[in-house]
C-alpha cells in the first residue's frame, strides 16, 4: 500500500475526528448521570426507624445492691358490727294491773317499770323496790308528824296490837293507802312475840354488849383464833339484833321482802316520808302470876273433907 494516497488521508482525518468527538460524547454522558443522581438526592428520604439498644443484663453487683420493692399497704376493711334495734316490748294494761296490784305503785311507775324489764313483772317488781329505796332516801329528812295510830286484834281477842305511823301531810294521812300500810304493821307486831324495838338504832348499847359476853363464852368458839372468833360473835349479834327489831323482820305476807322495805315502797307510792314511830303489844293475862293448881290433889281433898 504506498502512503500517502488518498484513502489514507480520509482515514487520518476521520480518525482526528473521532479522537475530539469522543470526550464530548463521554462527558455528555457523565452530565446526565450526574442531573439523575442530582434529582435523586433531591427526593426526602424516609427516615429511619429507631433501632431500640439492647437491655443490659443486670450484673450480680447490681441485682445485691437494689432493694427489692416494697409491698404496697394492704387497706383492712373492719366490718362493722350491724346494729340491733331493741325490741319494743308492747306493756298490756293486764300487766300493769297486776304489777300495781302486787306492788301498790303508781300506774305509771308500773307501766315504766315494765318496760325497763322487758315486761317481765318480777325483774318490774325488783325495779319498782330499787326506785322506792332511792325515793325514800331522798325524804328521809323531811318531817312527818301527821299520821295514824292504828291498831289490830287478833281473832280471838286474845292479842292487841297499837302502832303509830307518821306522815308529813294530813291529806295522805287520810289515803286508803297509808291506812293499810299501818294496818298491815300492826299486824307484823302481832305476829312477832320477839320484836321489841322499831329499828336497829333503837336497840340499847349495853343489849349489844351482853349479846357479846354470852356469845364469846360459848363452847363450840373455844380454840379457834381471836380474829375468826370476833368475826363469828359480830355475825351473831347482829342477828339477834335483827330479830328484836320490826323493821328488820321478813315481812309476814311477802318472805321476800322486809318491812323496812314495805315502808319505802309506801314512800315511793305516796310521796312522802313515812316513819314507824312507836307501838305496843298487848297479850292477854301477861305479867300476871297464875296460881298453879293440881286437878287430882283438889279432887282428893274434897273427897277427904267428906
Amino acid at each position: 500500500m504506498i502512503e500517502g494516497g488518498p484513502r489514507d488521508r480520509y482515514n487520518r482525518d476521520l480518525s482526528a475526528e473521532l479522537r475530539n468527538f469522543g470526550p464530548i460524547r463521554i462527558m455528555a454522558k457523565k452530565g446526565k448521570a450526574n442531573k439523575a443522581q442530582g434529582k435523586a438526592s433531591k427526593a426526602p428520604t424516609p427516615a429511619a426507624a429507631p433501632v431500640a439498644a439492647p437491655a443490659a443484663a443486670p450484673t450480680e453487683t447490681t441485682a445485691a445492691a437494689a432493694p427489692a420493692p416494697a409491698p404496697a399497704p394492704v387497706e383492712t376493711k373492719v366490718e362493722e358490727a350491724p346494729v340491733q334495734k331493741e325490741a319494743t316490748v308492747e306493756i298490756s294494761a293486764k300487766a300493769v294491773k297486776e304489777l300495781r296490784d302486787k306492788t301498790g305503785a303508781g300506774m305509771m311507775d308500773c307501766k315504766k317499770a315494765l318496760k325497763e324489764s322487758n315486761g317481765d313483772l318480777e325483774k318490774a317488781a325488783e325495779w319498782l323496790r330499787q326506785k322506792g329505796i332511792a325515793s325514800a332516801e331522798k325524804k328521809a329528812g323531811r318531817t312527818a308528824a301527821e299520821g295514824i295510830v292504828d291498831s289490830y286484834i287478833h281473832t280471838g281477842g286474845r292479842i292487841g296490837v297499837l302502832v303509830e305511823v307518821n306522815c308529813e301531810t294530813d291529806f295522805v294521812a287520810k289515803r286508803d293507802e297509808f291506812r293499810e300500810l299501818a294496818r298491815n304493821v300492826a299486824m307484823q307486831v302481832a305476829a312477832c312475840p320477839n320484836v321489841e324495838y322499831v329499828r336497829v338504832e333503837d336497840v340499847p348499847a349495853e343489849i349489844a354488849e351482853r349479846e357479846k359476853a354470852i356469845e364469846m363464852g360459848r363452847d363450840d368458839l373455844a380454840g379457834k383464833p381471836d380474829a375468826i372468833k370476833e368475826k363469828i360473835v359480830a355475825g351473831r349479834i347482829q342477828k339477834r339484833i335483827d330479830e328484836l327489831c320490826l323493821l328488820s323482820q321478813p315481812y309476814i305476807r311477802d318472805q321476800s321482802i322486809t318491812v323496812s322495805e314495805l315502808v319505802k315502797q309506801a314512800i315511793a307510792q305516796l310521796g312522802e316520808n313515812i316513819q314507824v314511830r312507836r307501838f305496843s303489844r298487848f297479850v292477854l293475862g301477861e305479867g300476871i302470876e297464875k296460881e298453879e293448881s293440881n286437878f287430882a290433889e283438889e279432887v282428893a281433898a274434897q273427897m277427904g273433907q267428906k
